[in-house]
């Protein structure tokens, strides 16, 4: 079966996490990768993703930057680290020569350009960091004191209910909620 999901990556012009740690890429415990995750074949060797990482649907990690080579005959690479406890979201992009620190998220559609201090989170292009990542939960656990919140049954892996989508759909009209 393996086999099968390798040729399926290989049809789309990507690689599996398998294939890339065994052309040398580090992964840690946990490490989930969602659709579209472009982790750099070409370099991969150096990628280091620490423990309990995930990857955002469309995440880039880039290693090499082409931006040189037309001009200087040389194209630029750099190590990339993930550590720890990290959230990257929906089509970030993770340039050569950055480190992430440990228990951080960065918002979604960011551009890493620079090194993130663990304990933060990172929004925008360039990423700049915009509060601690304590102060960013503290005021997601004040919310969720006055938002709806939804139990694994208002998902598609629990087969939710069409009754339960419409539900969800009208209790969260014009507000944020949270689901398990």
């Amino acid at each position: 079966m393996n086999w099968v999901k390798e040729f399926v990556y290989r049809l789309r012009g990507e690689y599996t996490t398998e294939r890339l740690v065994s052309m040398g890429m580090k992964v840690g415990r946990n490490f989930k990768r969602l659709n579209g995750v472009i982790l750099d074949p070409g370099h991969c060797w150096l990628i280091e993703i620490g423990d309990n990482v995930t990857l955002a649907p469309r995440v880039h990690i880039l290693c090499h930057d082409a931006s040189t080579k037309t001009f200087l005959n040389y194209t630029k690479i750099g190590r990339v680290t993930i550590g720890d406890n990290v959230f990257i979201g929906a089509e970030s992009v993770v340039l050569p020569g950055v480190t992430i620190g440990s228990n951080v998220v960065i918002g979604a559609n960011s551009t890493v350009t620079r090194d993130i201090p663990e304990n933060s989170v990172a929004v925008g292009s360039p990423a700049r960091v915009i509060s601690t990542l304590e102060a960013y939960l503290k005021k997601e656990r004040e919310r969720m004191g006055t938002s709806p919140c939804y139990g694994e049954d208002y998902t598609l892996r629990k087969n939710v209910s069409m009754e339960k989508r419409m539900d969800q759909k009208k209790d969260l009209d014009g507000k944020i909620g949270y689901i398990d």
